[in-house]
């Protein structure tokens, strides 16, 4: 019971949250978080091409995963470099489109090998949402926050910058 006599809050109530979700080999950890939502995030070893890539989990409010959100966060975790690359086809097809404002030079990047996009970070959220952020890019609209591509399933749906004002 809350100390006002209303619904019980997360606080009250003797939920356990486990310190660490092992998934595919991958180990997320729970990380300090404000007692409304409960997030873990692992990070896979470092390649050769730079740094780790992350994955998280955020469960609002504070609740243990369920097995529905587990099997997508296998899901994720088991296909992360395929999921990573089709996010980014995927911006390489829609950030040419007139509304993303690309100069010209940052046009030309959408026809090199490589994008320039970074730092994947993917978060599942509890209602089975998810999306891969590029922490870092040189594409303006990325600045400071990054790129967002939001998924439905393994299938990307949306991508957006991630500016001050977002």
């Amino acid at each position: 019971m809350s100390h006002d006599g209303g619904i019980p809050s997360i606080a009250d109530t003797d939920v356990h949250l486990p310190a660490t979700l092992r998934i595919a080999g991958l180990v997320l950890e729970r990380t300090e978080s404000p007692p409304s939502l409960a997030c873990w995030t692992g990070r896979f070893p470092e390649s050769a091409g730079g740094d780790a890539a992350v994955v998280s989990l955020v469960i609002e409010p504070a609740a243990p995963p369920d097995d529905v959100v587990l099997q997508l966060v296998l899901d994720v975790v088991s296909d992360f470099d395929v999921l990573v690359d089709r996010a980014a086809r995927y911006c390489r097809t829609r950030l040419g489109e007139r509304h993303f404002g690309l100069t010209s030079e940052e046009l030309g990047w959408l026809d090199l090998p490589e994008l320039p996009l970074a730092g994947p970070e993917a978060v599942v959220w509890a209602d089975r949402t998810w999306a891969i952020r590029f922490t870092e890019s040189r594409f303006r609209l990325a600045d400071p926050f990054g790129i967002l591509v939001t998924f439905n399933g393994t299938r990307p749906v949306d991508v957006q910058g991630l500016d001050d004002e977002q």
